[in-house]
Formats: C-alpha cells, structure tokens, sequence
C-alpha cells in the first residue's frame, strides 16, 4: 500500500487513503475486489480528541476509553441544551412550592415586578399573575378575567392555549378546561378546551394598569380568577393570592450539574410519550430514564459536570454572541428577536432550529404564537440587544443612549428594561425598577417626538426621568417591549435607534 499523506483540517487530521485497496496491498486470494476507501479505517487518526488507533479497523484500548468518553460527553452536551425548556418550568414550580400549594396559589404581582426577584427577562409594566396548574387529579376549570393576555404551556415548555385579549375568549373573560395527557372522559359544553401532553402547567397572564394605577387590574383578577377540578364545580375551593411585589426569591433552573437532576425529576413525573422517543434516548444515553434511579458513576458524574460548563458556556454564546444573522432585525444592527425563524416552535421547513430554541429557553419565557404572528395593535412585540453599536459587550461603568425616533409604533405602551447577563433577571441597581418607558413620571419628550433614553452608572443631568441605573464592572442586556405594536414595527419603516456610548 502506498504512503498515507495527512491533510490538516482545523484541529484534526483527516488520512488520505488511495480510492481503493489495491489487492497489493493483500495476499490476493480467489474472492478479492477493490474495496472502496471510504469503508475502511485508518490505522492512525489525529483528531480533535487525540490520536485514535485501530489494527485493521478495531480501535485499541486507549481509543476505546477516548470515544467513550466523547460519546457521553457529547450526549450530555446535547442532552443539556435539550432539557433546557423543562428545567426552566422546574426552576419555576420550585421558587413557586415556597409558597403554597399547586392549582389554588396564585403569586400576583400587585404593585408590579421589581429587582429583587428573580425571573427570566420579567417586566416592570404589568400586573404578573402566576399559578402552576396540575391536572393529575383530572380536568381543571380556569375561570379567566377580562382584559389579561397570556399563554399557558406545559411542562416542556410548550404552548397549550393563550388566555385572555389573544386567547379564545378574545379579551372578555371565559371558562377554560384543561385536560390531562391520555383523557378520554365526558367534555361538558360551555369551555374553551385545551389539552396539555404533561400533568404540570405554567400559566402565567399579564394584566394591566388603568392610568398608571395597578389597583383595578388587581381587584378584577382576585375578584374573578378561579381554577379548580372539574369535580370541584359545584364547590370551588377557595384561591390564594400571594403579592410577590418586592419578594427576594428564585424562578430559575440551574446551570450547573444539578440540570441533570431537575430534567430527571420531570422524565419521572411526565408521561413518558410527554417526548419524543430521540430525545428521551438522549437523556437515557446519560443516564436519566423513567422509573430508573439516575445514579451517574464517577466517572460519569466528572463527564457530566464538564458537559453542564461547556452547556452553560454554549448558551450563553448562542444568545450573547448568536450568530444566525436571520435573527437580526435590521442590517449592521444589534437588535435580535427572541423568536428567530418566526416561530414559537422554532420551527422552519419541517426542522427544529437547535440554536434557536436553546437561545430562546436559556434567555426568556413564555411560548406563545401571539409572540410570533403580526397581530397590528394587539398582543406584544420585543427586540433585545447584549452589544453596543460598536459590537462591543454593555459595560456598566459606561454611558449610552438609544434615541427612539417619533410615532413609536406602540398602541398601548412601550418599555426598556435592564437584565443582568449572570441571571437575566432584572439587573439588582439603587432603582427599584431598572426600565424607562411611556409609562414612567416624567419622561422628557424631544421636540421633534423622538425620546432619548440613558443608560449609565450616573443619570446625565436632566434626564432622571429618561434613565436607568447600571453598575461598574457588570454586564447588562435590554429587551425592547411594544404593547400593541402598529404596522411600522412590521415592516420596518420605524426602528429603534442603536445603543451608542456616549
């Protein structure tokens, strides 16, 4: 057999065999063909994990530990960024179980979102009405408010059915039932159904301020949200409402090793066809499958750490640093849309966009096709931005604006708020509420109609009113919400200014 050349390709070398194996290369016997090179192995490989050596196509010891490991390493990468949707709502149910129970607890934000709570990428604008809702004692009635907008989704973060302005009942109010996965029992008439394929439920629905006062919102959700079993109809037990306003507590999944474990907990308390068989071969290749205990050996559990740090480091590359230029809103621009691809299944011709859905579930909540569709002045829109106009990372002890030229495209309102890039919750500053928007006291006005918005350490003199607080030496991100976005939003006649230090 001639020499192999090697031909460097990135960090690993690929061996360049002849087209075939000349039957030189053997002793020729009476069945001998040309074999096709591309079948057969090399003896020796340079790759990104090594060198791989195999004596006549079978790997030896030492590379049968190295593809192993790279196997589960690479299992668990994926598997990582796979439970990244579950994790979130099991984050969500753990913050939410300090509380109270399932079903009847409600955490309502009555003098609104501020800091020190932690939520994935939460505003300061609207009244938060939170509940996990559980239907494995059986159908569950929602008796929705007027006037609320918001999603329900379940417990891989899918989307079940929107309640409220973009839901059925069309901003009125209405009866819901939510079905458990596999009902097959009586449907009575006179509600709007949804069937979920997962026990757990996260309904979460914005209501909103009346000239800038909370107080009526409040009073029509306590007054008129009720959720109980289906059996329960002509006794509804009583709702609890919990004020989380200016509570210190955590919504958040891990990053870290435990991930594993959380996602864990869901694979054992879903449905088991709540996945598709692919993904739950994943995390059964690491260990994690329904009705096992997940009990990682060491050598496993050291794999596994290293998976959850290049996961954690993946996602935040993804969002921070993406570089799917569909997600851009505008050419040479920094803003994003959390939905790339236009759809809250990230979905494009039949194919899930991995990039796509870990960026989304890693960054924010909430799926809903009302984040999605073009619905002029209904429902809400967002863009978010992690760099300046200089493609440089947001550094707190520096200065920025961001001009909003006139006749912003928001029906009902539009804000800024600040996140932190260590939790994506609001960033923890001297303000209560890190955001500026149409809604905040005294918000200066140009004299043309556009609006200059500061974003700094120190306010610029003048403009309080128009300025959130950042802090030297942190990180930061903004996401852009227009409520009840008007047609120069859509096509693009009207952008945002970029964020410009100054």
């Amino acid at each position: 057999m001639k020499r192999l050349d090697a031909l460097k390709f990135g960090t690993a070398a690929l061996l360049i065999m002849p087209t075939s194996l000349s039957v030189s290369a053997q002793d020729k016997m009476k069945m001998t063909t040309d074999i096709p090179r591309s079948i057969m192995s090399p003896g020796t490989m340079e790759t990104r994990i090594g060198t791989l050596k195999l004596t006549d196509g079978f790997p030896d010891d030492a590379t049968v530990a190295k593809v192993y490991d790279n196997l589960d390493f690479q299992r668990g990468l994926q598997a990582y960024l796979a439970a990244l949707p579950a994790v979130s709502i099991a984050g969500f149910l753990k913050g939410f179980s300090e509380f109270g129970p399932v079903n009847q607890t409600v955490l309502i934000s009555e003098q609104l979102l501020d800091a020190k709570s932690l939520f994935l990428t939460a505003n300061t604008t609207t009244i938060y009405n939170l509940l996990y809702l559980d239907t494995r004692n059986g159908p569950l009635v929602l008796e929705i408010p007027p006037e609320v907008l918001g999603p329900i989704d379940d417990g891989w973060f899918r989307w079940v059915t929107d309640v409220g302005i973009t839901g059925p009942d069309k901003g009125k109010g209405g009866k819901y039932l939510l079905l458990p996965p596999g009902y097959t029992g009586p449907i009575p008439d006179g509600y709007h159904v949804a069937r979920s394929r997962t026990f757990g439920n996260l309904m979460f629905f914005r209501a909103f301020l009346k000239d800038g006062d909370p107080k009526p919102g409040v009073d029509s959700v306590k007054k008129n949200l009720k959720v109980y079993s289906l059996s329960q109809a002509a006794n509804p037990p009583p709702m609890k409402f919990v004020n989380i306003s200016g509570k210190a507590f955590n919504t958040i999944g891990p990053g870290d090793y435990s991930l594993f474990e959380y996602v864990n907990r869901v694979i054992q308390d879903e449905p088991i066809d709540a996945v598709d068989p692919d993904t739950l071969g994943l995390f059964a290749a690491i260990g994690i499958e329904k009705g096992k205990p997940f009990a990682p050996d060491a050598r496993m559990q050291k794999i596994l750490m290293d998976a959850a740090a290049v996961g954690d480091a993946t996602a935040r590359t993804l969002t921070y640093r993406t570089r799917m230029k569909e997600g851009y809103f505008y050419p040479n621009s920094a803003w994003v849309t959390p939905f790339i691809g236009g759809s809250y299944k990230f979905e494009e011709n039949g194919a899930v966009n991995l990039d796509a859905k870990a960026m989304f579930f890693f960054y924010a909540t909430g799926v809903t096709p009302a984040m999605t569709m073009k619905m002029v002045g209904e429902g809400s829109q967002y863009a978010g931005a992690f760099v300046d106009a200089k493609g440089s990372p947001l550094d707190g002890s520096k200065t920025y604006r961001i001009r909003m030229p006139p006749n912003i495209p928001a029906k009902d309102f539009w804000s800024f708020t600040v996140y932190d890039n260590q939790t994506r919750s609001m960033l923890q500053t001297d303000q209560q509420s890190p955001a500026v928007g149409s809604l905040t006291k005294g918000l200066v006005t140009n004299a043309d109609g556009s609006v200059d918005v500061y974003f700094g350490p120190t306010a610029p003199a003048g403009k309080e009113s128009n300025w959130a607080q950042t802090i030297p030496g942190k990180g930061w991100n903004i996401l852009l919400r227009l409520y009840g976005p008007l047609e120069p939003w859509f096509n693009k006649t009207w952008r945002p200014g970029e964020i410009e230090p100054i």
